[in-house]
């Protein structure tokens, strides 16, 4: 289970990501892994993979499950640019018009219904 993250931590990465210092590493984490899972609680299954190296990665959205080898559809992307889109500060078409979002499959932009999270 992800660590929670409490208010002082949230304003860190808020703050970081309106431009200010980087949060604490732990901090990072924290906030990454703890909208991924939100991420998978909204969209059980494991038919998508999400991952925000070297942070985390979770599955979610039902469907045909994923064995061996690459899955056949991955959302990825840094950290930063992960807790812009589930903070709403960016737009999935920002991001993969960027190019700081890459998404492959056909069930990849699933995801994207899921952003921002509330």
């Amino acid at each position: 289970m992800p660590e929670e993250i409490d208010d002082g931590a949230l304003r860190a990465v808020l703050d970081w990501l309106d431009g200010g210092a980087p949060p604490e590493r732990a901090v990072l984490r924290a906030a990454v892994k703890e909208s991924l899972t939100a991420v998978a609680t909204a969209a059980p299954g494991r038919s998508v993979e999400v991952r925000v190296p070297p942070l985390g990665a979770v599955q979610c959205v039902a469907g045909p499950r994923h064995g061996r080898g690459n899955p056949p559809n991955v959302v990825e992307t840094d950290p930063r640019t992960w807790l812009s889109l589930v903070t709403g500060r960016l737009t999935w078409e920002q991001a993969l018009q960027s190019g700081t979002l890459h998404a492959s499959g056909s069930r990849s932009s699933e995801i994207a219904c899921l952003l921002p999270l509330s």
